[in-house]
């Protein structure tokens, strides 16, 4: 069961044609949403005028072979590792639910664009990474949700009080919890399929439609101010910030100050 498509089988009761335009609808909605979120708080404004202020205030020259290498770290130390992440249990619940995330996407793009209808065989390595990406999502999300949230953990609130910054997590929760059980309930031929798959587009429609007001398209800044900010490291403008304690252009100027300073 954990091998299958079940787009593949839902496609008896909803055309191939449907379920793709649905999923192009999504990619517009979270472009959509994105590019609304860049523009209502001037994101990118931001971002390219510190860009701008930092690039004069440089005293090192910053070349294209060495942008590039920063390109590189950035995507295998921040993005990849999540590595800003000081607690050990936070970064691995946000590995579980971001590899998750995008296993789950993906198998679901390949699967409805690929393999829409039984008549074309689906390759089992995207079923299991379909259901293996939503249960990596179900584990990392539910594990922050109810242990490591800060509210809950260190202040003690409930579990259950949320805001309007949880859309995201709460809708990504909810759309891999009822994907599951929607192609599980189906795979058994148990009755409530038709009830558990509308509340996984339901839950997905939210996911990706709520982009502005949720914290979406974090996963599109944070890399970029990621490079930044390593950017800001080698050309020496240090995002306006003192160079660290330890560094040896440090220790040399308290040195030389006078003894009876």
């Amino acid at each position: 069961m954990f091998t299958t498509n079940p787009f593949a089988e839902l496609s008896a009761s909803i055309s191939p044609v449907v379920m793709q335009t649905y999923v192009v609808l999504m990619i517009v909605l979270v472009a959509g949403g994105t590019l609304f979120d860049v523009m209502h708080k001037k994101s990118a404004r931001y971002f390219f005028d510190n860009w701008r202020s930092a690039k004069n205030k440089g005293t090192k020259p910053v070349g294209g072979v060495q942008m590039t290498s920063l390109a590189v770290q950035t995507l295998a130390v921040e993005v990849a590792t999540s590595a800003e992440f000081c607690n050990a249990r936070r970064r691995v619940a946000h590995l579980l639910t971001m590899y998750g995330f995008l296993a789950h996407v993906i198998a679901t793009a390949v699967m409805v664009f690929g393999y829409p209808m039984p008549a074309t065989p689906t390759p089992a390595i995207w079923g299991v990474l379909w259901y293996l990406g939503a249960l990596m999502v179900c584990a990392g999300g539910y594990w922050f949700w109810f242990v490591i949230r800060v509210d809950v953990a260190a202040e003690g609130n409930s579990p259950l009080r949320f805001m309007r910054a949880d859309i995201f997590i709460l809708s990504l929760l909810a759309t891999a919890t009822f994907g599951l059980i929607w192609a599980v309930v189906q795979a058994s031929g148990a009755s409530g399929a038709g009830l558990f798959f509308a509340l996984y587009i339901v839950a997905a429609t939210l996911l990706f439609g709520t982009v502005p007001w949720s914290k979406f398209s974090h996963m599109f800044f944070k890399p970029a101010a990621a490079f930044q900010k390593r950017v800001a490291e080698a050309d020496g403008s240090r995002s306006n910030l003192p160079a660290p304690a330890d560094k040896p252009e440090v220790f040399g100027s308290a040195r030389q100050l006078p003894q009876n300073y």
